[in-house]
């Protein structure tokens, strides 16, 4: 009989994978289950909910998902997101109310990121650039951790806007209650101190243990200070959406799709290493719609890769979605086994672990480096990050659109066009600049490199810039090395076509050099090849020299200049 080696294979790969997986799960749950139960109190929602978005989605992106690691459940970006959406329509935070309405914005946002997947919209997750994606997210920072100093202090007063509440703080700081700042301050100096030593180490967990070990000891509750409370202990149970409240959730759904798409997408590919099958952002749509739509049946709130426990999946060594569903596996056992004691924890515990995790979204040094690089992406990064503060968090996503797309245009609107000479005493063609002043000209010619795209929206940019320089340098002949136009749209053809007339008129020749193959179908589509004639069209810049000089008689300047093949292009 002919043996199975691939099914030996299998068994031996699932049993070699199996025991890390297992250790992998079990560390993140130890970090994901004390996250996921604090973000769900950013949203305003019991911690009930944030288990069930660590059971549910887990599960479904496990069996779904390309990445082999990433592990999705509640994030701090998402639960600040979902938090402004349902205040809207749950103003008076009716529990019931707020169930049925997490249930609906979960599942509407799975429907969208199906319906994206369907579409092939995966390209959309790169719609937000990512100097804009850190001032957004340092916005979203600074949101989360004001909303969760009050908890830390036993304050209580009515949310109006980021810098009212800033304002509100400080009036209210005189009714601090003495205990609950002690328990939250002393969480809080813990965990940052055990995250410094060992970072993605299981330090919510042990946190959390002590949390729950302090109430119930000294009796924080009757102490006056606010603890969870009930939590149900049971799996989660079957939540309808509700239909009416689709219409005022959809712009939330949206901008909670497209943030947990781009969470997801960059998680996954942050973490994968050689040898896994490349991430498929198509199917990743896919995947995360299915966890969400399936965790909104079941009450759990918005989800998404997270990049935080992923590393922890991957730290401890992590290498297939086993490690998912261990740790979804350790959400149920402590939905039917801890609720009770869970109850005990009190809130500023949970804030503390909020503001901690919160805190790493706010990243000066990565202000800084851009502004090193570019300033105008600096400047992007600064209006996305005062977008959030003024306007709220999800405006604050169209504003980080906005901006990505409004630089987008900018750049494409106005190409680079280069003045090229040569490197003196080498055979090397580049842009004209400072830092370059003896680089040679062509008596009588002058070289111009347009770069990228051209099409409608800069056609008239390049011919203006074009006719300026020609006016300068009044030039016999002008050569456009095309090289570096990736295409040609027909309203920049037509903008070259109209300005060889132009040119003619006062005494200047357009040659053509560098065109690639679809830039030169197109030119001979439009007839202007046969206007030109084959003695002024060429296949590199370096034959129109060749054909300039030759054409003034002199010698080229360099040993083999007339010979075949490109110059070097810098």
């Amino acid at each position: 009989m002919v043996p199975l080696p691939h099914a030996d294979q299998s068994i031996q790969s699932t049993a070699g994978t199996l025991r890390p997986d297992m250790i992998a799960g079990l560390t993140a749950a130890a970090v994901v289950l004390p996250k996921a139960m604090a973000y769900a109190t950013v949203a305003g929602l019991p911690v009930s909910v944030g288990l069930y978005t660590a059971f549910v989605p887990m599960i479904v992106y496990a069996l779904l998902g390309t990445s082999r690691v990433l592990s999705v459940s509640s994030t701090t970006t998402l639960a600040i997101l979902t938090a402004s959406q349902l205040a809207l329509v749950v103003p008076d935070g009716n529990p019931e109310q707020l169930i049925t309405a997490t249930a609906t914005l979960t599942a509407l946002t799975g429907l969208l990121l199906i319906a994206a997947s369907a579409l092939r919209l995966g390209f959309v997750a790169n719609f937000i650039s990512s100097p804009v994606l850190t001032g957004f997210k340092a916005g979203i920072g600074l949101v989360i951790v004001l909303d969760q100093v009050p908890k830390l202090f036993g304050l209580h007063f009515t949310k109006e806007g980021f810098f009212r509440d800033i304002l509100n703080v400080v009036h209210h700081l005189p009714e601090t209650s003495l205990v609950t700042f002690v328990v939250g301050a002393t969480a809080l100096v813990l965990l940052l101190v055990l995250e410094s030593r060992w970072p993605h180490s299981p330090a919510p967990l042990a946190i959390v243990a002590a949390g729950i070990a302090v109430s119930w000891l000294a009796g924080l509750g009757p102490a006056g200070v606010a603890i969870v409370g009930h939590i149900p202990q049971a799996l989660p149970s079957l939540v309808l959406p509700h239909v009416d409240l689709i219409l005022q959730l959809i712009p939330g759904a949206c901008g909670i799709a497209l943030m947990s798409f781009t969470e997801t997408i960059a998680a996954g590919r942050a973490f994968a290493v050689a040898g896994e099958p490349p991430i498929r952002p198509n199917r990743e749509l896919l995947a995360t719609g299915a966890a969400n739509l399936a965790g909104g049946l079941f009450g759990a709130m918005p989800a998404g890769g997270g990049t935080s426990q992923t590393a922890v999946v991957r730290a401890v060594g992590g290498r297939t979605q086993k490690a998912s569903l261990v740790t979804a596996a350790a959400a149920a056992a402590t939905m039917l086994v801890l609720a009770p004691l869970l109850g005990l924890l009190p809130q500023a515990v949970l804030a503390a672990i909020v503001i901690v995790y919160s805190v790493g979204l706010i990243k000066p040094a990565e202000f800084v480096s851009i502004r090193n690089v570019r300033r105008m992406e600096f400047r992007w990064a600064l209006a996305a990050f005062l977008g959030v503060l003024l306007f709220g968090t999800l405006q604050g996503i169209l504003v980080a659109i906005t901006l990505s797309l409004v630089g987008l245009s900018s750049q494409a609107a106005n190409p680079r066009v280069h003045v090229v000479g040569r490197k003196r005493g080498e055979d090397v063609l580049r842009p004209l600049s400072s830092e370059h002043p003896d680089d040679e000209t062509f008596e009588g010619m002058l070289i111009l490199r347009p770069e990228g795209r051209l099409f409608f929206v800069n056609a008239q940019q390049v011919g203006d810039r074009i006719r300026m320089l020609a006016n300068e340098h009044k030039p016999r002949v002008l050569m456009l090395d095309l090289s570096r136009v990736v295409d040609i749209e027909y309203s920049a053809l037509q903008m070259i076509i109209d300005g060889e007339r132009s040119l003619a008129r006062v005494g200047i020749e357009l040659w053509l050099a560098g065109l690639n193959p679809d830039v030169l179908a197109y030119i001979r589509a439009s007839g202007f090849d046969d206007q030109l004639g084959p003695d002024r069209m060429f296949s590199n810049t370096r034959a129109g020299i060749r054909r300039h000089q030759d054409s003034l008689g002199a010698e080229p300047s360099q040993p083999g200049g007339a010979g075949g093949g490109d110059l070097t292009f810098r």
